[in-house]
């Protein structure tokens, strides 16, 4: 009979189809092909209608026999091929525990977060509090509470970033000790470490972003002298004791008098080599006592207070510490570099 060779066609192939299936990826489509919804077994039972009412039963009993015996097959089948897939997956990942382990490498404190906390350390020993404020900033606070005037050349675009009309990157973390002095009452001691923004091209020594650590001290009877003392402890605590400072007259819009500071060369005690250029002295910072006007600004009145304040470059203190000719090093991740540095 024409149904039952299908029949046992259909049983033999499919049989021989799921035994060579390798995979479940490769058995899937041997399911859906023969024991599917659109499947070789269910076409053939589409035409049972066509039988004798005789041959029905017979051919019935037949094709329930296949599908039994094919999904049995293809249910064993995948069985064993999901349990082959595991163990290879197993052996593959097999953790071999007579291998060495890996020896971990930590990272290293960056040479600017390690010179931040060492100064912020210093000063934190003598009563200062670490303050911060934002990096983007309204030009009255970076600018006009500083007593910088619309004139002045550090306003130039050329030198600062602007957002708009009013608002800049900060050039200075002074801005955060407006901040403080409209803030607070008198008597104010903080230090104000922070990245500031300037308009200058990458080179040995300039980068458009850098880091500040700026000073403020506002009470009663603050004299240049104490100003002085201070700095000459941070100088000592961060340079080595037999460090030397002096003081040279500059001028800063927001103090007056005002100083730039220079510490003797450790390198040569002062007597002159390639890192002081000869001359036994190297600039680290500026400094003065607040500007008169800078305390009114802030409500403050400078009868009855005064006030010293200090700025100085995070780079270059950590590049004359560590020996660095290149400001670029600091941001070029280089680990050959950064792994130079313990903290």
């Amino acid at each position: 009979m024409g149904m039952r060779e299908d029949l046992e066609r259909i049983r033999s192939e499919a049989l021989e189809a799921i035994a060579a299936a390798a995979t479940e990826q490769e058995l899937e489509p041997v399911r859906i092909h023969y024991s599917g919804k659109k499947g070789a077994l269910t076409a053939i039972l589409k035409t049972m209608g066509k039988l004798s009412a005789e041959e029905r039963p017979v051919m019935g009993q037949l094709a329930n026999e296949v599908r039994a015996q094919i999904e049995t097959a293809l249910s064993e089948r995948f069985e064993v091929l999901r349990e082959e897939a595991l163990n290879a997956k197993l052996k593959a990942e097999a953790l071999d525990v007579t291998m060495p382990g890996r020896v971990p490498h930590p990272g290293t404190i960056h040479p600017l977060t390690s010179t931040i906390a060492d100064v912020r350390k210093v000063f934190e020993s003598m009563g200062f509090q670490t303050v911060e404020g934002p990096e983007v900033e309204e030009t009255y606070y970076n600018f006009d509470a500083l007593n910088t005037n619309e004139d002045h050349p550090a306003r130039d675009p050329q030198d600062t970033f602007y957002i708009t009309d009013d608002v800049v990157l900060r050039t200075q973390t002074s801005s955060v000790q407006i901040r403080q002095m409209q803030g607070k009452k008198p008597p104010i001691r903080v230090i104000a470490p922070g990245r500031v923004y300037r308009n200058d091209d990458l080179d040995a020594t300039h980068s458009p972003l850098f880091h500040q650590i700026e000073g403020l001290m506002i009470d009663k009877g603050v004299r240049m002298s104490d100003l002085k003392g201070y700095l000459e402890v941070f100088a000592q605590s961060i340079f080595g004791a037999e460090t030397r400072v002096r003081f040279r007259p500059h001028h800063f819009p927001f103090t007056e008098p005002s100083a730039e500071m220079d510490v003797s060369c450790f390198a040569c005690g002062g007597e002159g080599c390639r890192l002081c250029k000869g001359e036994g002295w190297i600039e680290i910072l500026g400094c003065g006592m607040v500007h008169p006007n800078v305390l009114r600004a802030c409500g403050i009145d400078p009868e009855e207070y005064s006030g010293f304040a200090f700025g100085m470059g995070v780079e270059r203190i950590a590049m004359l510490r560590y020996k660095i000719n290149e400001i670029r090093n600091f941001y070029d991740n280089d680990l050959r570099f950064l792994s130079q540095f313990n903290g």
